[in-house]
């Protein structure tokens, strides 16, 4: 696995792999947050499903923080064996000429996207962790047992504007991060062919759609938190 690891084309395929899988929890995480727009009952009991299943807390859940911190670590090590391997500088080489501004600039956002996602854990997985496990609290219930507490604070979260806005320009700093790592990742594993087109607008499609549905979430509870 390391001597994989070690040649350009096994860490961009690592880096595709572990792409297709973080955008697949995305789709998934979505799919549960939007709840809490249409049902926070069904919201509630799937939130509860995942927090407590021995499966997902013990077997998926640190499979995922693998993926994250192993995305993360092989996008800036691709970075810095790109950005090492170039003998001419942008200022000969126009890189504005033979790639777009996202492709160009992925370190950046993906840079956003991982304090983004500190602070999504800090507000979010860091206190589930404290109640569950110091508080000893596995109910998920609330504090006078009327209903699970998931809904509640998930409503806490987006009363202050602040938090708000960072969530918001994180999810825009996402859909500019996909828009060019769906194709790329695609491109790395060898997708070029007569479906290319199709998947290129399918990328599209989820670049823009999933993390603009993130940032509706986080608008409906904060103006609903309003009223």
């Amino acid at each position: 696995m390391s001597g994989f690891l070690k040649s350009s084309i096994g860490r961009k395929i690592a880096m595709a792999l572990s792409a297709f899988f973080l955008m697949f929890f995305i789709l998934q995480h979505f799919a549960i947050n939007i709840l809490s727009v249409f049902n926070p009952d069904a919201f509630n009991e799937v939130s509860h499903f995942m927090g407590t299943n021995p499966l997902v807390q013990f077997v998926l859940q640190p499979i995922l923080i693998f993926g994250v911190v192993f995305h993360f670590v092989m996008g800036f090590v691709l970075e810095f064996k790109n950005r090492a391997s170039r003998s001419v500088s942008y200022a000969v080489n126009n890189g504005s000429a033979n790639s777009t501004w996202m492709s160009r600039n992925m370190i950046y956002s993906g840079g956003f996207i991982l304090i983004f996602l500190v602070i999504h854990f800090i507000d979010f997985w860091i206190p589930e962790l404290n109640v569950k496990y110091f508080v000893g609290d596995t109910s998920g219930l609330l504090a006078d047992g009327s209903d699970y507490r998931y809904f509640e604070e998930l409503q806490h979260k987006f009363v202050p504007l602040w938090r708000v806005t960072l969530y918001c320009i994180g999810f825009i700093f996402l859909a500019l991060h996909l828009l060019h790592g769906f194709n790329s990742a695609f491109q790395s594993v060898g997708g070029n062919n007569k479906y290319t087109k199709s998947l290129n607008n399918i990328g599209k499609a989820y670049a823009v759609l999933i993390p603009l549905g993130f940032i509706v979430i986080a608008l409906f509870h904060f103006f609903n938190n309003s009223h």
